[in-house]
């Protein structure tokens, strides 16, 4: 996907710093309509990763911000859309437990990675990655998450809104900033005071990590990889009576409606400077010469 995206932003953004760090791939065609790719490489060892694949009856794309090394984002970008394809066809056609499936099957192939590969790398244990899925068949919207990427919907308003677009948010962000998240960890953990702690400015679970799902992290979710003298030897010691994060997607299905305008996909960097609904306001504002509804994916 990045060799594809190798051109600077020159025409859309300019060059950031003279650094080259920044990629797009110009509009190219799914099965409902066009998509875009940005890549905004915020250091030298890029950790995160994108993918759209089409064919004439379904969509998919997906966002994977890496986090503790590049392996996590690597792995699900290899293997998860591959899962999709394989239950999907088993059962007959896309569907939320197909989505589900596809993320537990990655997400016990990434660990059983982990378990091979201690020995020789043991900081494996901690490599995580947040991930983002979308998904159009047959005039549904299929929308998957672990962590704080996010799916924002661009549709056009109604009635004295109508020469307007309005962002709709499709994802839910699993980020203990976010008071609820913070509170389903804290119900989940009664007799653990310290399961998520104020630190450095910002909230996090066990004093690390500020996403409560993932693909990965194996040493918060399993205990043989926490109290695994290899790793102790290498991570951080972090006490726990069970497991703190987990891999169970958030999953938002809807159907494609004739106001609905576009979809921008993107990891949190992007998130971090736009509210959603000046995100949709600049697309929305420079339109581009497409057939249809389209999408913007973005990794930053």
């Amino acid at each position: 996907m990045m060799r594809s995206c190798c051109r600077p932003l020159e025409r859309c953004f300019g060059r950031l710093n003279g650094d080259g760090l920044l990629w797009h791939m110009d509009l190219k065609p799914h099965a409902s309509g066009d998509f875009s790719i940005a890549v905004v490489q915020a250091n030298s060892s890029l950790e995160d990763q994108s993918q759209v694949f089409t064919s004439p009856s379904a969509t998919y794309v997906g966002v994977y911000d890496g986090h503790g090394g590049p392996e996590a984002s690597r792995f699900v970008n290899r293997h998860l859309f591959s899962y999709l394809h394989k239950f999907s066809k088993e059962q007959g056609g896309l569907s939320s437990d197909v989505i589900k499936r596809a993320f537990h099957a990655t997400e016990e192939d990434f660990i059983q990675l982990v378990k091979r590969s201690l020995p020789v790398m043991p900081k494996i244990a901690s490599v995580g990655s947040c991930c983002l899925v979308g998904a159009i068949s047959e005039g549904e919207l299929y929308v998957a998450n672990l962590g704080d990427s996010r799916a924002v919907l661009g549709r056009r308003g109604f009635d004295a809104e109508k020469n307007s677009v309005v962002a709709e948010r499709l994802s839910t962000d699993h980020n203990v900033s976010c008071e609820e998240v913070r509170k389903e960890v804290e119900s989940l953990h009664p007799d653990d005071q310290d399961v998520v702690v104020y630190i450095r400015g910002v909230w996090r679970i066990k004093g690390i990590i500020q996403v409560s799902r993932s693909i990965g992290d194996a040493y918060l979710k399993k205990l043989e990889f926490n109290r695994d003298p290899i790793f102790q030897r290498y991570g951080n010691l972090v006490p726990l009576k069970r497991p703190v994060l987990t891999a169970e997607p958030s999953i938002v299905t809807r159907s494609i409606r004739p106001h609905d305008l576009f979809l921008i996909f993107a990891s949190d960097g992007l998130w971090e400077q736009l509210s959603d609904q000046l995100a949709v306001e600049i697309v929305f504002k420079n339109p581009r010469a497409v057939s249809s509804n389209y999408f913007t994916l973005i990794s930053w």
